[in-house]
């Protein structure tokens, strides 16, 4: 018996997936960078006190997002929203201006180049964590994400994120005895060398830093030109008609 036409007709009958292969491919390739650089850490060092460090937490996070979004590309399916890959996106670029600007500049003042001496396997987790990932994302992100879909409001949930790590890092550092090995995470963190007021300082201004680069994500998102086609690129759900 056939059943009477309903005059319901599903989403996928009127628009078939179109499988995006190139943002497949490029997002699998950053999400399996910060696999690569987590697992050499992972493997190298204390498990505890490498997933301590936001590098890690971010790059964990980024192979996350993107490797469920290069899946959702490669099977053709609605990408993930807008504010959730831009966030990744965020929080990794944190990751590697921190790095570059302030851990591995002599200048900065809290710099960490003289205390730990990279060799081996550690000169390629460092290299993949700290500059692969970052610029591999901040590409993606630019280049085969379509504009739209971000608001105002998206920058300031998405610095919840850093305020619980500075909590969690002074929290952690608290508990553990004094002299423990990377008892805090980072020099600007460190409660023993600048005191609670100075490291509160120190977060109020990296926390300000961290907004206006989440505010310029926000803006330029919305300045930035459609580069690619439809076919090659992601569209954020939500952000027109049914096309």
């Amino acid at each position: 018996m056939i059943a009477p036409f309903s005059g319901h007709v599903p989403a996928e009958a009127v628009v078939p997936p179109v499988r995006r292969p190139l943002v497949a491919i490029a997002q699998a390739l950053v999400a399996l960078a910060a696999v690569a650089g987590t697992v050499i850490d992972l493997i190298l060092g204390s498990p505890l006190q490498v997933l301590s460090y936001f590098t890690i937490q971010s790059n964990l996070l980024l192979a996350i997002v993107f490797g469920a979004s290069a899946w959702r590309a490669w099977q053709g399916r609605p990408p993930l929203p807008a504010w959730m890959t831009a966030g990744a996106t965020l929080f990794i670029a944190i990751t590697g201006l921190v790095y570059h600007l302030v851990l591995a500049n002599s200048s900065s003042g809290f710099s960490m180049t003289g205390e730990v001496t990279l060799t081996g396997w550690r000169v390629v987790s460092n290299d993949l964590l700290h500059s692969v990932t970052p610029l591999g994302a901040a590409l993606v992100w630019l280049l085969l994400v379509r504009p739209g879909g971000l608001r105002l409001g998206h920058a300031g949930w998405w610095m919840l994120y850093p305020l619980a790590y500075f909590c969690f890092a002074l929290v952690r550092g608290a508990i553990m005895s004094p002299g423990s090995t990377a008892r805090y995470p980072y020099p600007f963190l460190d409660v023993d060398q600048h005191g609670y007021l100075g490291v509160l300082g120190n977060g109020v201004v990296f926390g300000l830093l961290f907004y206006a680069l989440a505010l310029a994500i926000v803006g330029l998102d919305r300045i930035r030109p459609d580069l690619g086609g439809r076919g090659n690129r992601i569209s954020s759900p939500g952000d027109g008609p049914l096309k």
